[in-house]
């Protein structure tokens, strides 16, 4: 049965390890991409700023752990942790990414909409809680440094072949605010007439809401609001520009 020991198997055969998760979150808010990070309040790295995580229970899953710590740490509602969509980055197995002893993390990625500073103060090894600009998380602890940049990798380059974009979105969205959201991963200026044509024209990438709009300042009539379509995947897939114009 599962559980039980396998006969003549040495579980201390080989020197133990621990496994964490650690999980690089973002949001848009005020026109710049965002991480959810947590100040440290042990050691090591003790006042430090650190993606939010630590260590899987025995009797837990990867995901469940990561959704425990990033609610513990962060004081996020349990029905927004419950909500989001988790996906995995890659492995992380340095000998010495952890002073303590030997670590292996995995770590994962979430998008959420711009939401306000977590509302309690982080709970376990984390005192506080904040939502930073990508720009300026500097001298994080451990290797979070590295898995930060590959994350935020890994989210521009799903842009280009997925409707991840909306996530970043409230329910209901006007096309400029989504293209926000890519000029912002991207970190480029879009042309406006090309985005919305293309958007259109990408088979359930997004639905129109009937008789929905919405005043975005100026003296143009409101805008049009739309919402997540069916679709997962892009096709033909909206590619970032080769010779982009930096924001």
């Amino acid at each position: 049965m599962s559980g039980e020991p396998v006969r003549g198997y040495d579980p201390y055969a080989f020197e133990p390890f621990a496994v964490t998760v650690d999980l690089a979150v973002f949001t848009v808010r005020a026109g710049a991409l965002h991480v959810l990070l947590i100040r440290r309040g042990q050691e090591p790295y003790a006042g430090a700023w650190a993606l939010p995580g630590g260590f899987v229970l025995p009797r837990e899953s990867a995901e469940t752990a990561a959704r425990r710590e990033l609610a513990e740490e962060t004081g996020l509602p349990g029905a927004v942790v419950a909500a989001l969509h988790l996906e995995q980055l890659r492995t992380y197995s340095e000998p010495d990414r952890d002073p303590r002893m030997r670590v292996v993390s995995v770590a994962f990625t979430a998008l959420v909409p711009d939401m306000p500073e977590p509302a309690a103060e982080g709970g376990g090894d984390a005192d506080r809680a904040r939502w930073v600009p990508v720009g300026t998380a500097d001298g994080l602890a451990f290797d979070h440094a590295v898995i930060l940049a590959d994350a935020r990798e890994r989210i521009g380059s799903k842009l280009e072949y997925t409707c991840l974009a909306t996530a970043f979105c409230p329910p209901e969205f006007t096309l400029g605010e989504l293209q926000s959201v890519y000029e912002t991963v991207w970190d480029t200026s879009l042309d406006r007439p090309n985005f919305r044509r293309k958007v259109l024209a990408t088979p359930g990438f997004v639905e129109a809401v009937p008789g929905a709009a919405r005043l975005t300042g100026g003296r143009g009539k409101p805008a049009a609001l739309y919402r997540p379509g069916p679709a997962t995947a892009l096709h033909p897939p909206l590619l970032r520009p080769t010779e982009g114009h930096p924001r």
